[in-house]
Order: C-alpha cells, then structure tokens, then sequence
C-alpha cells in the first residue's frame, strides 16, 4: 500500500515577537508613528519575520517616495506662478497626479496583512499585483497625455518666459523623479514586489517628461520654437518602451512566472535532504511580494508513516531557510513505484533482494 504524507504548512511557522516600545506618551507616539511608515524596531535576539520585514519596507518605500514627489511637484507649481509656463504646468500637474499612484499600492499593503480565510485561502497578497495593474494603466496615461501636449504645442506655439527657471524646474522634476525610481525600483526588486517596481518604473517615465521640459526650454531659448513638442513626441516614444517593462514585470507575476533558476535551486534542495530519493515536479509562484512553493518528493518504500512526515517537514524547513522569500512550502511525498513522476535519484534497497 502506498503511503503520501501532506504536511501542513504552518510547521515550525510560528514566531513569538517581543517588542518593546517604551511606555507614556512618548513611546504611543513612537509606536504609532512606527506603524503608519513600516518601521519596527527589533532587539538581535529577536526573531524578524521576513514577510513581514518585507511588507514594512515596502510600505516605507512608498510614504518616503510620495513624501518625495510631493515636495517635486510643489516646487515646480512656484516656478509655474511666476513664469506661466503651459509646458512646465503640464509637468506640474502630472507630476503631482502621478505621485498618487503609491495611494493603490499602500492599500494593497494594507490588505496583505490581513490573515487568511475559508474564501481568500491564499491572504490577500493578490492585491498587491492587482495594484500594479492600475500602475502600468497609469504609464500608458502618460504616454498618451504626453504625445497629445506635445501635438497641442506643435499646432499652438507658447511664449515662454524666464526660460532659466522653467529648465531649472524640469530638472528638479527629472532628479526627483529619478531618485524615487530608483529608489522604488531597488526596494521592489529586494522584497520580490512586481507592483512597486513597476510604480518605479512609471515615476522614471514622469522623469522623461521632466527632462523633456528642460530640453524644449533650451530650444526656445536658441530660437528654434518646435523643440519643446519634438522632444515631447520622441519622451512618448521612449515612455512605451518603460510601459513595456512594467507590462512584463506585472504580466509575469499574475501568470504565476517565476525564475527557472528558482526552480532549479528548490529542486537540489529537495534531491540533498536526507530521506529523499527522487523529485518530481516542484511548483513556485509569487503571492504579491511572498513565494509559495508545491512539490512532490520520492521517498523508500521501507520507511513508516512517521518517518514520511519527518522527511517531508525536513524538506519544508529546507526549502524556507534557503529560498529567499519563499514562506512556505506543501511537499507531498511517495513511495518509490507508487506511480512516482520521474525516477529515483539511486538505487533503493528493497527486502530480499
């Protein structure tokens, strides 16, 4: 008779944290603050839980990147006050618009948090890849409004005045926008967050369109009026190419597309643990910024029930202390010949042979 063990995967799951904030008003405060920016404080004995480590950090990439392009935006509106610049309020505005994007993505965060249920099993870690749809939607926008002013300036000339400082706006614009890209980008590509690293991507496209403001400028400035729309068709352009690597990092992660070295990794993992004799198929897919992994291992046939659900829990704990953000693991295990998926790794001992 065959024998499969399906560990549960909170085995070993569970951590204690003890955190001290400090007690009176000022310790409230601290502790509220903390919690508003992701922040959270640690001793070294203290046990961190990577999930949420990560979500912290991503929601304190986003207050720190909105804090960031709000402080952009409001510079670039004093500029426009006095120089009534149709270019540079263009910018301004979308600058200031496009800063809410981070708005969707908090709330995503927010909503991982929230533990699992008999409806939403998995938690609600989707949210987060959902939220990057709305993102890449918010980059095509700009590629279209960003064409369409520029057509707007090559049928309707503007005079432009106090050119030094229009410029000096739109590379205000451009380095803000910039930093918050990479920045956003950095943190996204470190917590495994498809959604935050296309919103990086889209401030990097509010950086063109900044960039295209100061080249226009510099053009007017040498007399050659259909520099500023030109050089706004040609940042369209270069948008769609940004819209394209967003499109790739948010489409990947709603198909369940993982590194192939990933798979890899968690497959030597499996084949080394002691017990195991043979890997069959092994499955990861990201649940927002969290990896999930599914897989079959072949066991000897000789081993007791108990001994199954040991080495399936020593495969378990393997895979979540070697693979990076990977939270846990279902393996199911079988004996060899009980319809096993591929061969044994070597040659099992049987009785009386």
């Amino acid at each position: 008779m065959s024998r499969h063990d399906h560990p549960h995967d909170d085995h070993g799951r569970d951590h204690e944290h003890s955190h001290s904030h400090g007690h009176g008003l000022w310790g409230r405060l601290r502790h509220a603050v903390s919690d508003v920016f992701g922040g959270h404080s640690h001793d070294a004995a203290e046990q961190v839980d990577e999930a949420l480590e990560a979500d912290a950090r991503g929601r304190r990439a986003l207050w720190i990147s909105l804090a960031a392009l709000v402080i952009t935006a409001a510079l670039q509106a004093v500029v426009v006050f006095f120089t009534g610049s149709v270019a540079l309020l263009g910018d301004t505005m979308h600058n200031a618009a496009d800063a809410a994007t981070a708005i969707p993505l908090l709330i995503a965060f927010w909503l991982a948090k929230r533990p699992a249920n008999d409806r939403y099993t998995y938690g609600y870690g989707r949210a987060e890849d959902l939220a990057g749809l709305f993102v890449v939607a918010m980059i095509s926008l700009s590629s279209l409004l960003a064409g369409w002013e520029a057509i707007q300036r090559l049928l309707h000339p503007q005079t432009v005045s106090h050119l030094w400082a229009v410029a000096a706006a739109g590379l205000i614009g451009f380095a803000g926008n910039e930093l918050v890209a990479r920045y956003r980008i950095g943190v996204g590509r470190q917590i495994g967050s498809a959604a935050l690293v296309a919103d990086g991507l889209h401030a990097r496209t509010d950086g063109f369109t900044s960039l295209a403001v100061v080249v226009g400028a510099a053009g007017v400035a040498v007399g050659w009026s259909w520099t500023d729309p030109v050089i706004g068709l040609l940042i369209a352009v270069a948008i769609l190419g940004v819209l394209r690597s967003a499109v790739k990092q948010v489409g990947s992660r709603l198909m369940d597309a993982v590194d192939p070295g990933l798979v890899g990794s968690a497959r030597r993992v499996i084949a080394d643990t002691e017990g195991v004799v043979g890997v069959g198929s092994v499955r990861l897919r990201w649940i927002g910024h969290s990896l999930y992994a599914e897989a079959d291992a072949t066991i000897d046939d000789a081993v007791t029930l108990a001994t199954a659900h040991t080495i399936a829990h020593r495969v378990e704990q393997r895979l979540t202390a070697t693979i990076a953000r990977l939270t846990a693991a279902t393996i199911h295990v079988s004996p060899v010949g009980a319809h096993s998926p591929v061969a044994p790794l070597r040659e099992s001992p049987r009785n009386g042979a």
